[in-house]
């Protein structure tokens, strides 16, 4: 009689191993590559060598900083004239000036030689007007004589014609003698015309060389007057009172017309020349206030004039004080100025800090309220100061940051403070 055998089932069959198998090594890579990146992307960081800042929200304004050298307001600059050698000196360089005041002379042998050619010509130009004007004189007088001649001479024929119209009618002269008497008075009274328009063309004549010589004159006494006040300006004067702040002269020094011999300064008040970087040159506008601080105070400065030539990279701006001028400063001195750039506005400001070199403000490691551990945040950072910079996303006032530098934390997202 034959009995069936009971197989029994077996626990673990190949199929189930197989996919248990699977299972757990999926398990195994995905908590190795958990681990290899939580290591990679996981700092330990000592807490005492970094700088952890609060995140405020307060009164903020854009400033930059800039130097400024403190010139006088006005400045009056002294140019040669008129070219020559120098041979006096009346003023030293560092004295005070009244307006008016010699400060040296200069000789220039061809403009005085020039004065007495002009001068010369003059003379010889005034004694041909003279000459003329006397043979002006002489021909009219010869013109009235030669007339009174003529007038004579017309009147006698005249009277002969009118005594010979008598006569012929009574047949007690020819013919002959009268129109003979006719023939005469009628030359005369031509030639009376003709000489009176003679002379008239020989007067207009004489008169227009008197005046030609006159005009001529004229602008000869002009132009004396012009070279001899040429001359006067060897003497160069104080334009106005203040400090002869430098004079580049010595006596036999040869100097050329519209050279630069010195400089006045007028010390009464002050003015600020600031140089500043090409990047801020549409932003910096007149009426911007800078401020600086000197002996325990602080003082404000407007922006003057803005000069748009950019030279090496800068551009120029001159600042005055806006107020009472500041007592105590000298020429040359040199102020560190915070040139405001816009007004005063409430925001989200983070301080500066040696972090923005890696970051470029576009991400931060923000700390936690225990301050065991700082992780990496995207933020967005717009305008700036010295001292702070300004948030406009990524973290609210009452935030930890670390702000300072970042280069030794690579790529890591998280920092573990100890």
């Amino acid at each position: 009689m034959s009995m069936d055998r009971q197989i029994k089932k077996k626990k673990w069959p190949p199929k189930k191993i197989a996919t248990w198998s699977a299972v757990a090594i999926f398990v195994i890579v995905v908590l190795y590559l958990f681990i290899f990146k939580l290591s990679k992307s996981t700092l330990n960081v000592q807490k005492e060598r970094l700088t952890i800042s609060l995140v405020r929200q307060e009164p903020f304004q854009e400033f930059i900083p800039v130097m400024g050298i403190v010139e006088p307001e006005d400045t009056f600059y002294l140019d040669a004239v008129e070219g020559g050698t120098v041979v006096e000196i009346f003023m030293e360089a560092g004295s005070r000036i009244i307006k008016g005041d010699s400060i040296l002379r200069l000789e220039n042998t061809d403009l005085l030689m020039t004065i007495m050619w002009r001068e010369a010509e003059l003379f010889q130009t005034q004694n041909n007007l003279r000459n003329t004007q006397l043979q002006l004189e002489q021909r009219r007088l010869d013109l009235s004589q030669q007339m009174a001649q003529i007038d004579n001479m017309m009147m006698q024929r005249k009277r002969v014609y009118d005594r010979y119209s008598e006569l012929v009618k009574e047949n007690l002269v020819s013919q002959h003698m009268y129109e003979l008497s006719q023939d005469e008075y009628e030359y005369w009274v031509k030639r009376r015309e003709l000489t009176i328009e003679s002379q008239s063309n020989d007067i207009q004549f004489r008169e227009n060389q008197v005046g030609a010589l006159t005009d001529s004159l004229s602008r000869m006494e002009n132009n004396l007057e012009i070279v001899k006040s040429k001359q006067d300006n060897l003497t160069l004067r104080a334009p106005i009172s203040g400090f002869l702040t430098s004079l580049d002269a010595k006596i036999g020094q040869s100097k050329q017309r519209g050279q630069r011999l010195g400089q006045i300064d007028v010390l009464d008040d002050f003015k600020v020349v600031v140089g500043i970087d090409e990047h801020w040159i549409s932003r910096v506008e007149v009426g911007r206030i800078g401020t600086f601080d000197f002996a325990g105070g602080s003082y404000q400065l407007k922006v003057d004039r803005k000069y748009m030539e950019v030279t090496d990279g800068r551009f120029e701006v001159d600042m005055v004080f806006d107020g009472k001028q500041t007592e105590g400063l000298t020429r040359g001195m040199t102020l560190h100025i915070r040139l405001n750039l816009g007004e005063l506005t409430e925001a989200i400001v983070l301080p500066r800090g040696g972090f923005f070199q890696t970051t470029g403000g576009n991400w931060v490691y923000v700390v936690d309220n225990e301050e065991k551990y700082a992780e990496k945040r995207r933020i967005r950072t717009n305008r700036y100061n010295t001292q702070v910079y300004e948030v406009i996303e990524g973290l609210e006032p009452g935030e930890k940051v670390i702000t300072s530098s970042y280069e030794s934390f690579g790529d890591m997202e998280r920092l573990v403070l100890k």
